[in-house]
């Protein structure tokens, strides 16, 4: 049975992620309660009712679930628990299944290479006195990554050879770790796919990514890889997403490697970043795919007219005050979204903007040409 627009949603997650989903919900006609500790965030001071309340908070998780007819995420270290109690009182998406795999590298890992997708060679990092005994010489040189709550970069480290490897794991504080591979690429891509609660699918543009310290730096729409890859990307998110038996929005990060093969980096159990130029770009974006899941209404088209750019806004831009907006606003193809975030740190992404053009090429220079006005 179908969620219809003047319900109530609910959102786990006060950032801008959660933001952009309950702008996309209150456009269709719903109304959207944020559950989220902060006492300012993103998306609580668009909602239409903010809860402060810790995610497993037990008043706050009835509260939600007697008040929502559905309930979703805008981040991946959302409890899984919160999800198998919400579940049992109203429509929840994705499922808590999903998301204990895909916020765990480890289970995560694990869950690819049993399902049979291709990804980098790995050794789990457990326990100090096995870091040395279980790691391969041919994963030198590696990155080590924390197994949980790691993103943008921070939990992980480059290592060259053992020693290394054992220093950053006791700088990690000895958490569980994935230890991977480095290996040659000539590209990362992601694909944005939405599945619905009747197993109906339907993935967006793969996107071209560049990352800059560990973060997203530019999205290129359509990624400029060849058409076999793009569809073995779109074809592989895809049966992810069935595999998981996922129910929601998910983005699949990739690697291209040097020779032509396509890898899986991680899965994002929500809407993604690299994702953000569909609010612009196509006739549905990845926020109101959300909604449609959630609500079980039927997908909507991902078609894309053109080329588009995106260029995410850090912190760092506010370093000598408010950047100069004109730079960005006086292009009539280009569009700006800022997050509304009150504190401008180094690193913190606090908006981003699209360039739409007929061609990437025409796309990527303006968006270039407006980042380094905007230095």
């Amino acid at each position: 049975m179908s969620i219809m627009p003047g319900a109530m949603l609910g959102l786990l997650g006060g950032g801008q992620l959660g933001r952009m989903f309950a702008m996309a919900a209150q456009s269709m006609g719903y109304r959207v309660t944020v559950l989220d500790p902060a006492n300012d965030s993103p998306a609580g001071n668009v909602a239409d009712r903010h809860l402060r309340a810790d995610y497993l908070d037990s008043d706050a998780l009835r509260e939600l679930a007697s008040t929502c007819a559905g309930v979703t995420t805008e981040f991946e270290n959302v409890p899984a628990e919160s999800l198998r109690i919400l579940a049992e009182h109203c429509v929840v998406s994705p499922p808590a299944g999903s998301v204990a795999i895909t916020q765990d590298r480890i289970l995560e890992k694990q869950f690819l290479v049993a399902n049979g997708f291709a990804v980098t060679p790995f050794a789990v990092v457990q326990d100090s006195s096995e870091v040395l005994p279980q790691t391969h010489p041919e994963l030198f040189p590696g990155i080590l990554k924390v197994s949980r709550l790691g993103y943008d970069g921070k939990g992980q480290a480059r290592i060259s050879n053992a020693a290394e490897l054992d220093a950053a794991f006791a700088d990690m504080k000895r958490e569980p770790c994935v230890l991977e591979q480095l290996l040659p690429l000539d590209n990362e891509v992601s694909v944005v796919v939405a599945r619905g609660f009747d197993g109906e699918v339907a993935a967006f543009p793969a996107a071209e990514n560049r990352h800059r310290h560990g973060i997203l730096d530019v999205s290129i729409v359509p990624a400029r890889i060849s058409r076999a890859i793009v569809r073995d990307a779109c074809d592989t998110a895809i049966r992810v997403a069935e595999k998981l038996d996922y129910h929601g929005v998910l983005c699949v990060e990739f690697f291209v490697l040097a020779d032509g093969r396509l890898l899986v980096n991680e899965i994002a159990p929500r809407p993604h970043n690299s994702g953000h130029y569909t609010l612009d770009a196509c006739v549905t974006s990845q926020f109101e795919q959300q909604v449609r899941v959630l609500c079980g209404l039927p997908l909507g088209a991902t078609a894309m007219q053109g080329a588009a750019v995106m260029v995410n806004l850090l912190g760092d831009l506010w370093r000598r005050g408010e950047p100069k907006w004109e730079e960005v606003l006086r292009h009539p193809h280009v569009k700006l979204h800022l997050y509304g975030k009150l504190d401008a740190r180094p690193g913190r992404k606090m908006g981003h903007y699209t360039v739409l053009a007929g061609t990437t090429e025409a796309a990527l220079r303006l968006a270039l040409e407006i980042k380094l006005s905007l230095a």
